[in-house]
């Protein structure tokens, strides 16, 4: 019944009725100016708030922008998290505000849950430039479909989304991954409940990193970081059980401990028994511990990335999960993962001062086989059609091989053949013809015939140079050694293993010992080489 005065009222008919599209974005305005207005609010100082006229209002705000934040989610299908006071101003989380260590601040229940939520709507609501489809839903689905363990994360999607993730990604990849497995973890079982009785966990792996690193230029800054690389896998060991998550019970109390996790950086010390006071023994409940495949590659430089004169460098690779088992000896690989180090005990003897070994562990691995050797751009295959049209495309190739030195036709005519290498024919999938072409170059001394090789190994994207005096039966071959650490024996390719898919070039091919040249015969003859020794029994594909 109460009455008011109209002056200071709006008359209904001078509005007219927004249409759906107009309120929501008048709605959007709104709700940014509450967020500014909150934000601007909350930077003020403590002591100065209690003199700002309008601290009144934040209550009302973070009351409002909570309510919004509620519905936003509902209308995305998102469960929104439990949130603490702090929790408010996570949407304001910003590469600038992470104070101290970052490993540090990226563990903070505050940061952890900013994490979680963002990857989630990524997940859920990314969607492709073009064709405007949700990506990694379809990607989960495909993954969840094959029964696979990985999803494949592009980092440039990542970027265009959430830069401040993406850059922590790169610096923190050990602290942040855990927590993006156990989202799309999440999200998998959505879809599909009974996900978890075929897999325990699902790995995110990141690929194409923009920044293409070296073994050999591999330093302390890179520590802990994530890095890609190009190599040749030169060994690899067999698949051995780690432990993850270990559990330890008391041998006098029986009291039992864990889920304790190994770092392989420091020793494990359980100190005393909570039950009897006592220092043990403790002993490994076998039943309880959960363990994981763990595998170990060397991947060694690529042929044509050694700088002349020099020694190519080599690394060990950590293969963890569905990793294992991806690469042989002698394919090339594209390997991104976290570059770190451990304890080496026998190094630090040998030197008597700390050292610490580096190895990678491998996050994603692709052979560049499967990716492709290199990728042309549109201008480059326009160009490649013209040249393909011209009549005489046959001789301005020939002409083009080694054109510093005069004459040779039929030498040049017979190394372009083997460049570009033959068709090779399975005839019904019974019989093999293959295609590629072996040269044998005969001539007197000084007559260019080490330079026409080095014209091919500066030309050719994948070859291998050595000659025959400095080469090997195994050498050239493949070799069986014993590794340092598991004491297995392992599979080694030699330089015909090494040029897969390319060129192996052998100068001084005369000055080689009858037996390392017979060794190569089935090499050039069926494309393949046949390893049996120390109770391995092995055939590896060459093709040259």
């Amino acid at each position: 019944m109460d009455q008011y005065e109209k002056a200071g009222l709006d008359d209904e008919a001078s509005y007219d009725n927004m249409d759906p599209e107009a309120r929501e974005k008048a709605e959007r305005e709104n709700a940014e100016r509450h967020r500014e207005r909150l934000a601007y609010i909350q930077r003020i100082p403590a002591a100065l708030q209690t003199f700002h006229d309008d601290f009144d209002e934040l209550d009302d705000l973070k009351r409002d922008l909570r309510q919004r934040q509620r519905d936003q989610f509902a209308e995305l299908g998102l469960e929104e998290e439990e949130e603490g006071e702090e929790g408010d101003n996570e949407r304001y989380l910003d590469i600038e505000e992470a104070k101290g260590k970052l490993h540090l601040w990226i563990k903070e229940p505050r940061t952890v849950r900013w994490i979680r939520k963002n990857f989630k709507k990524f997940l859920l609501f990314f969607r492709d430039e073009k064709d405007k489809h949700l990506v990694y839903e379809q990607r989960i689905q495909e993954m969840c479909h094959s029964n696979k363990q990985s999803l494949e994360i592009t980092y440039d999607h990542i970027m265009k989304t959430i830069p401040t993730l993406a850059i922590w990604v790169a610096d923190e990849p050990a602290s942040i991954l855990p927590y993006l497995n156990a989202v799309a973890f999440e999200i998998a079982k959505t879809y599909y409940k009974n996900y978890e009785s075929i897999h325990s966990e699902i790995y995110v792996k990141i690929r194409d990193l923009p920044v293409m690193d070296s073994l050999r230029k591999l330093r302390q800054r890179h520590l802990n970081i994530l890095i890609k690389f190009r190599g040749v896998v030169t060994r690899r060991s067999a698949v051995f059980s780690q432990m993850k998550e270990i559990y330890y019970y008391c041998n006098k109390c029986g009291d039992k401990r864990g889920p304790i996790y190994q770092n392989d950086n420091q020793e494990l010390k359980l100190g005393t028994c909570r039950g009897c006071h006592s220092k043990g023994p403790f002993l490994i409940d076998k039943e309880s511990t959960v363990y994981r495949n763990y595998q170990k590659i060397t991947v060694q430089e690529c042929p044509g990335d050694v700088p002349p004169g020099r020694v190519p460098r080599h690394k060990d690779i950590i293969l963890l999960g569905d990793n294992i088992d991806v690469a042989r000896p002698g394919d090339e690989v594209e390997i991104t993962g976290i570059y770190t180090n451990r304890y080496d005990y026998y190094l630090n003897v040998k030197h008597g001062f700390p050292i610490f070994s580096t190895v990678i562990e491998a996050n994603y691995v692709k052979r560049v086989s499967d990716i492709g050797s290199f990728e042309l751009q549109e201008s480059e295959k326009q160009e490649i059609r013209n040249l393909a049209k011209l009549p005489n495309i046959g001789q301005l190739i020939i002409q083009s091989i080694a054109p510093s030195i005069y004459g040779h036709h039929h030498i040049k005519t017979a190394l372009a053949l083997a460049m570009f290498g033959g068709e090779s024919k399975d005839i019904g999938g019974k019989h093999r013809i293959r295609g590629d072409i072996n040269v044998l170059m005969l001539g007197d001394p000084g007559t260019a015939k080490s330079q026409f090789l080095k014209y091919v190994e500066k030309t050719f994207q994948r070859s291998v140079y050595t000659t025959g005096k400095g080469a090997s039966a195994v050498g050239l071959t493949a070799s069986v050694l014993r590794d340092p650490g598991t004491k297995e024996w392992t599979l080694e390719g030699g330089a015909l293993v090494l040029a897969d898919k390319g060129i192996c070039l052998i100068d001084e091919f005369d000055k080689m010992n009858e037996h390392d040249r017979t060794s190569i015969h089935e090499a050039m003859e069926q494309q393949s080489i046949s390893i049996s020794k120390a109770g391995i029994v092995a055939s590896l594909q060459v093709i040259n």
